[in-house]
């Protein structure tokens, strides 16, 4: 058994790479442990948006609004190349919620926050507006207001990054048999070998139940798990507006502009009865969608228009709700007590858009049982990895890419700015064209980034690259992404 570790977490999701990155820039050494990849489950099945949260108002959770606008903010600055601002456009539709109550729960969505950087709240005209072109004509008035886009994936992925260059440990494909504690010492056991820890912190995400019986206790929390799936199809409009759909159900759907080519529509809530790893879109879930976008928009879909789906399984504290949308996406951070030994803390609920926050509040609580995070909080104002550039430049950013790497392109030029931001010279290096990155897989795939996602990314198999390193698998034919598959298998 190694030296001990003075942090080890488990589960390489939002929440467990947000507490590595956050704790090893206070000075802790720490490990962290995922069974599969990076982001292999919740967090690279979201919604891909940074945002408040509207409807929570409903449920009067102001709190978590709050926190959420706040933190919004908070990851455009230190990560403005996956994170943007996007405008959303909420219709007004007979039956439905009323124009006066929209108003006023888009005005304290755009006061509970505090000041921010993002333009408020405006009535539109659909009749003139450029997204009321693709809606049905008898939509004539809306609202449209802010919120962000994040690349869900890449957001964990640099996180794990950061902490990794601040002294972190990382290891992915490492499933943790057993925990216990000896002492005060956490004996963790891997098929890769025993690790000591003088605190455990379990990020399992859906599986937390799970992890905290592998560790001998109860879990401190009944973990509720909701299915959220979500479909792409081609695109249904040019502008670069989002829209959000009300339902009869009483639940909101999204449409966003999604890899250029294709508009993203989720998402559902179904409580979710199988492995929490093992999620996809059901075939009435699908239907659900696509009767969802063709309630509002004038080309009608069908679930053979469909040319991708996802679903995620979000881990909420079962708090009684009877309908899954209703349960809170709040958060607790149960932390064992000092009489038990070797501190424990779980991680229960939570959002994408609060991770940063959780993760903060987390090391906090830590701190007051280990000496090594003796640091101050510091996460809130450090770039992500790539991301050492002013928020609202990233076109900016772009240009550059494109002037140093004109065989590039426009397209992929912008599609690689987004994803490494600064860092994206690191495997482009000195090349004058695309043959000196190698062989070509499609979509603008070469070797040079294959290689630089397995160096540094964490990437094993063509599912990492093309799904949560990329999501270049919705540009590439069958036959691409085989031969990337093939070519990482040697």
């Amino acid at each position: 058994m190694s030296a001990p570790f003075d942090l080890i977490v488990i589960g390489g999701g939002v929440n467990g790479a947000g507490v590595a990155r956050d704790a090893a820039g206070r000075g802790a050494r720490v490990l962290l442990l995922e069974a599969r990849d990076l982001a292999s489950g919740t967090s690279s099945a979201s919604t891909k948006l940074v945002h408040g949260g509207l409807r929570y108002l409903e449920h009067y959770e102001f709190g978590l609004v709050r926190e959420a606008l706040g933190e919004r903010e908070t990851l455009w600055r230190i990560a403005p190349h996956i994170v943007r601002p996007l405008r959303f456009v909420l219709p007004v539709s007979e039956g439905m919620r009323p124009a006066w109550m929209l108003r006023a729960g888009l005005f304290l969505y755009d006061h509970i926050g505090g000041s921010g950087a993002l333009p408020g709240t405006e009535t539109i005209d659909l009749r003139t507006h450029e997204a009321g072109a693709p809606l049905k004509p008898d939509l004539t008035r809306g609202f449209e207001y802010s919120d962000g886009w994040v690349d869900d994936a890449r957001l964990v992925v640099l996180n794990a990054m950061d902490a990794r260059e601040r002294g972190a440990e990382i290891r992915t494909q490492t499933p943790v048999i057993s925990a216990r504690r000896e002492g005060d010492l956490w004996r963790v056991e891997t098929p890769a070998g025993i690790f000591a820890g003088r605190a455990l912190v379990n990020a399992g995400g859906p599986g937390a139940d799970g992890v905290a019986r592998l560790a001998g206790v109860q879990p401190e929390f009944r973990v509720r798990r909701v299915r959220g799936s979500h479909i792409v199809v081609p695109k249904l409009f040019d502008h670069p507006c989002a829209y959000i759909f009300q339902l009869p159900d009483g639940r909101i759907v999204f449409a966003i502009p999604y890899e250029d080519a294709f508009t993203l529509i989720g998402t559902t809530d179904r409580d979710h009865a199988g492995s929490p790893f093992e999620a996809s879109a059901a075939e009435d879930e699908i239907a659900y969608l696509c009767e969802a976008a063709n309630r509002y928009f004038t080309r009608a879909l069908t679930p053979a228009d469909v040319v991708h789906s996802f679903a995620g399984v979000r881990a909420l504290i079962d708090d009684g709700s009877g309908k899954p949308e209703a349960a809170s996406r709040g958060y607790h951070l149960p932390l064992s007590p000092p009489e038990d030994g070797a501190p424990l803390l779980g991680i229960y609920g939570g959002k994408i858009t609060s991770y940063r926050a959780l993760a903060e509040e987390a090391v906090d609580a830590l701190a007051e049982r280990l000496p090594a995070l003796s640091g101050p909080a510091w996460t809130a104002d450090a770039p992500l990895p790539g991301g050492d550039f002013p928020k609202d430049s990233q076109g900016d950013l772009i240009a550059a890419v494109a002037r140093s790497y004109p065989f590039l392109g426009a397209a992929q030029a912008t599609r690689i700015a987004r994803a490494y931001g600064t860092r994206a010279s690191r495997w482009l290096g000195d090349a004058a064209s695309w043959s000196e990155l190698g062989r070509g897989f499609g979509a603008g795939l070469s070797e040079a980034e294959i290689a630089y996602l397995r160096g540094e990314e964490w990437a094993r198999t063509a599912e990492d690259v093309l799904w949560r390193r990329s999501k270049l698998g919705l540009h590439m034919s069958a036959s691409e992404r085989a031969a990337v598959q093939a070519w990482m298998g040697t």
